[in-house]
């Protein structure tokens, strides 16, 4: 073998190898800036990163410290109520008892209130109706509202002009003295006031002339006004004798609707509060 074939051995008489290099020394580090470390804490904490685990046991840790907080307080109320002498526990039932009793004593007193309204407002609606109803049938009788209901219809012919004024009249008074309410002649209502005049077939009712065939629209009781007009030496009998006809006929439903104005008295007044 030759030589470079076998590495030489130090110290064996051969060559030393070459020498390996020693590295400089490391440089020391530079100082640090502890501005840098607070500005690095800070961008850790703010703006601030919750999670939704954290909201939850924040908001379970409210609830818990409010439950505590209300605890403590009912506590320390019926504690301060467990160390109250008795004269003070009786002193705080009696006026719990009294409250209660002025209470009670001003709900009874509103009911009272309630209901004494509540019958006045009845009273006084009766009233109202009653009032209003007065005033109808007042003003059926004075001919100032219309009116309508069961009656009869009694047509006078005087083809020979022999009725005269006084013959119609006793035709209305037979007809008021068998319940008759209300009474049109020929258009005109007739009311307690109301005249016949003139002769002949020139007649008139309240001054208003009015022409044969005479038409009484009658507001009654029909079984009643019927009868009143046929009984004997009556209206219908009277007006035959002088060559005129008189028939009636009941109706379910007679209108009439001819009114006169109401009046103000002159002289009369209301002699009532």
């Amino acid at each position: 073998m030759t030589d470079e074939e076998h590495p030489r051995i130090p110290g064996r008489g051969g060559a030393l190898p070459p020498e390996v290099p020693t590295p400089p020394p490391a440089a020391a580090p530079a100082p640090k800036d502890p501005s840098d470390g607070r500005r690095r804490l800070l961008a850790g904490l703010w703006p601030p990163r919750v999670t939704r685990a954290q909201l939850v046991v924040a908001l379970l840790l409210f609830v818990l410290g409010l439950g505590l907080a209300i605890q403590v307080r009912s506590n320390s109320d019926n504690s301060a109520l467990r160390g109250a002498r008795q004269e003070d526990l009786v002193r705080i039932l009696d006026e719990l008892d009294n409250r209660t009793q002025r209470l009670e004593d001003e709900k009874q007193r509103l009911d009272d209130q309630r209901t004494e309204l509540e019958n006045s407002s009845d009273q006084a609606e009766e009233a109202r109706k009653q009032t209003l109803e007065k005033e109808r049938q007042l003003g059926i009788l004075a001919g100032t509202v219309a009116a309508h209901g069961p009656g009869i219809t009694l047509t006078v012919s005087d083809p020979a002009k022999a009725v005269k004024a006084d013959m119609l009249l006793d035709a209305i008074q037979e007809l008021r003295a068998a319940g008759a309410e209300a009474i049109e002649v020929n258009g005109v209502r007739v009311v307690a006031n109301t005249y016949f005049s003139g002769d002949g077939g020139e007649l008139s009712v309240d001054g208003r002339r009015i022409r044969a065939p005479y038409e009484f629209e009658v507001i009654g009781k029909p079984q009643d006004l019927e009868p009143a007009l046929n009984i004997p030496g009556g209206v219908v009998q009277t007006l035959e004798k002088e060559q005129a006809t008189a028939e009636v006929t009941r109706s379910e439903d007679i209108v009439i609707d001819a009114l006169r104005p109401a009046k103000q008295p002159d002289y009369a007044r209301s002699s009532s509060p």
